[in-house]
């Protein structure tokens, strides 16, 4: 049976924003697991297979429902031992909870402070309205005041930021190593919400970075390409 994936999209539903979903839908390719897409707008997610407040990613495999990319992965590890693995063992889970922590303190608040009237954009009229007046209220203020990371001072503070990441690429093809695993897709996701959102340049040309954010970009078939980048 196809797994069932519960994916965020804005008007377009053809285009998969969400960082948490890309990192559901690069995990379910790591393992080869056939799977359909079910897009799922902002104001449809709290009613995902059943509701109770649910967010997104969510899937479906078969009678089993699980929320929440890492346990999604840690699910299909288990599941499904004898696809190729998304860790390796317990202190890989370990270290990848260490990468996620990072990703979503470190680079996370870079992207929203860069993009958020592209998230709004985005999304259709009435989804627009939920997400300005949920976020508005988690920020505190509007979010023409919350995007203000576009400056080339902000940017290159921001690039900075990213500097044990470089510095680990420079030294190996992947954060796992000489593969790819579940660590690699959580930061992957981050940098493909930017790229399918906004136009906004953060990494400079040659950054180790870019480059292996292009090796992600073609794994699995080139599964991260089959959403053009925004324009």
């Amino acid at each position: 049976m196809t797994i069932l994936l519960y994916d965020l999209v804005g008007s377009d539903p053809s285009r998969p924003f969400s960082p948490h979903c890309w990192k559901a839908r690069m995990a379910l390719a790591h393992k080869g697991l056939a799977f359909d897409a079910l897009p799922t707008r902002f104001t449809e997610v709290a009613g995902v297979e059943g509701g109770g407040g649910r967010t997104v990613p969510v899937i479906r495999d078969g009678d089993a429902v699980v929320q929440d990319s890492f346990a999604i992965a840690e699910y299909l590890d288990d599941t499904y031992p004898e696809r190729p693995p998304l860790f390796e063992g317990q202190s890989g889970r370990a270290l990848a909870r260490f990468v996620e922590s990072w990703t979503q303190r470190t680079l996370h608040p870079v992207i929203v402070r860069a993009t958020i009237l592209d998230i709004h954009a985005a999304q259709d009229d009435e989804n627009k309205a939920f997400f300005r007046a949920k976020r508005e209220k988690a920020f505190g203020k509007p979010l023409e005041e919350v995007q203000d990371g576009r400056t080339e001072e902000k940017r290159l503070a921001a690039s900075k930021s990213l500097e044990p990441l470089r510095a680990t690429l420079r030294n190996q093809p992947f954060l796992a190593g000489e593969r790819p695993m579940f660590a690699d897709y959580i930061v992957f996701s981050g940098f493909q919400w930017l790229r399918v959102l906004s136009t906004f340049q953060l990494l400079d040309d040659g950054d180790p970075i870019a480059d292996w954010f292009e090796r992600c970009l073609d794994l699995h078939g080139g599964l991260g390409r089959q959403v053009p980048a925004a324009s």
